[in-house]
């Protein structure tokens, strides 16, 4: 049959049906960056403890990126924290990751092999040190910690870094003056009033392993004050990423009846490597800031990756797929 012979509303339709498909291949088109297929090959993502926020965050993404680059193979690696991810994307042991930015930090300043090479990738979203006492412990101070057994995270963890600073900053000697222990978020909660007096954690909010414990009521939050924060800023270097805040009533109500926290917050960054393929890194850059609701739903910190927050990574400079996404969706 010859379009001529067609009726009038069927040519219509017939007219209708090619420019929708020429439209849906545009769109298509669009969103993929120009116009290319996916990347494929393999990728190592270090994360995080198996009860943190950084194992579950790559978890979520793993799944996000198996739908827009169904041939690219990522293998998550657990890890201590943001030290050792640091350490491992800086040697080529993974290839992204997630860390606080004072981890970072500390690991340029000390001039370690590869520090050079790190590149940004996006600023996600902040991890809040968390203090925990049981219920009913004398604590209520840092100071006060002098003399206990206190959790200060597993040795390459950021958690580490930060409670060894905090700690010094109001004169307790992390090696004499306290009866140290290495539990980080997987086993601390459950030995907390038992085999420890106190546990540092710094994750995003709120922390399953934390939540999970909540239910009963059980521990209550020690504050930072902002005083403390500011000691952290006089010793230089990689505390200026520290700022003072709250932990909101909202991270976990049962055990803070509607009152908030006074701690403080560090920024963590998604990280690679200056030779790390520009498509992957652009394709996973898309991917982390189109897929914030879907992993925030479960990861409520995720929530809070913006894209006019997430370009700026410093101490790091963008990697140089990163940039060319940042640049395709700049108004």
């Amino acid at each position: 049959m010859s379009r001529k012979s067609l009726r009038p509303g069927a040519r219509a339709a017939l007219v209708g049906t090619g420019a929708g498909l020429v439209v849906l291949g545009l769109l298509l088109w669009w969103l993929r960056p120009l116009g290319e297929k996916p990347p494929s090959g393999t990728i190592t993502f270090s994360t995080g403890t198996r009860a943190g926020v950084y194992q579950k965050y790559g978890e979520l993404l793993r799944a996000e990126l198996r739908k827009d680059m169904p041939h690219l193979d990522v293998r998550l690696l657990t890890s201590a924290g943001s030290q050792e991810n640091v350490e491992r994307v800086a040697s080529g042991k993974a290839d992204f990751t997630v860390a606080a930015a004072d981890a970072v930090e500390t690991f340029r300043l000390a001039g370690h092999p590869g520090a050079d090479r790190l590149r940004g990738v996006a600023r996600l979203y902040d991890d809040y040190v968390q203090l925990v006492v049981p219920s009913d412990s004398a604590v209520r101070t840092v100071a006060d910690l002098r003399g206990k057994r206190v959790a200060i995270g597993l040795p390459d963890s950021g958690v580490r870094l930060i409670a060894t600073r905090l700690l010094k900053a109001v004169g307790i000697d992390p090696e004499h003056d306290i009866v140290p222990r290495a539990d980080g978020i997987d086993t601390g909660p459950g030995r907390l009033g038992k085999e420890i007096d106190a546990f540092f954690w710094s994750g995003g909010l709120p922390t399953d392993g934390l939540k999970k414990i909540a239910e009963n009521s059980a521990f209550r939050f020690v504050p930072i004050g902002e005083d403390l924060v500011g000691k952290l800023h006089e010793s230089g270097g990689a505390t200026r990423y520290y700022r003072a805040t709250s932990i909101p009533e909202s991270a976990y109500p049962s055990v803070q009846n509607g009152s908030v926290v006074p701690t403080m917050a560090v920024s963590n960054l998604l990280m690679t490597r200056s030779d790390m393929d520009p498509r992957i890194t652009e394709w996973l850059t898309r991917a982390v800031l189109d897929s914030r609701d879907g992993i925030g739903a479960h990861v409520h910190s995720a929530q809070l990756v913006d894209l006019r927050t997430a370009i700026y990574t410093d101490p790091l400079e963008l990697h140089a797929g990163a940039r060319r996404y940042y640049r395709s969706v700049k108004p």
